[in-house]
């Protein structure tokens, strides 16, 4: 005689059967588009490229006119501790924009977007697998 099952327990088996198999399915899809930007349409990215060349941070327009931490003291009308704080933030400025001058963009977005994919395969894969091997096993012995 087969064992009668609740009808909740079906609906989520196959729901979570189906959340699974959804995962992994647009992670592979995020994976494929990944690989077909890098080899074959390169140019998919060439957008982002050219805007990352020729990106600067801006100053604020009060601060542009100081070329260096040392300009700073030819200002009028600042107090010591303005200067001293003036010359500390074009300092950390002009290091931040050393710094990502030497980020590449375009693979740090690759990189973010391959663990982004690689996570949604290992939450569905076994998410699917574990609820379909349950589903198989109980329609097996109900027939």
């Amino acid at each position: 005689m087969a064992k009668k099952h609740s009808l909740v327990r079906t609906i989520y088996l196959y729901l979570f059967t189906i959340i699974g198999l959804s995962l992994v399915v647009i992670g592979t899809v995020r994976f494929l588009d990944m690989g077909l930007k890098a080899f074959v349409f390169t140019g998919a990215d060439e957008p982002e490229r050219i805007q990352q060349r020729y990106y600067q941070g801006y100053l604020p327009s009060a601060v542009e006119k100081i070329a260096t931490p040392e300009d700073v003291d030819g200002v009028e009308g600042l107090t010591d501790d303005e200067k001293e704080s003036l010359k500390n933030f074009i300092k950390n400025y002009e290091e931040w924009r050393e710094e990502g001058a030497k980020i590449d963009y375009v693979s740090s977005r690759r990189q973010r977007d391959a663990s982004i994919n690689l996570s949604l395969l290992l939450v569905g894969l076994p998410l699917y697998l574990y609820h379909w091997r349950i589903i198989r096993r109980e329609t097996k012995g109900d027939e």
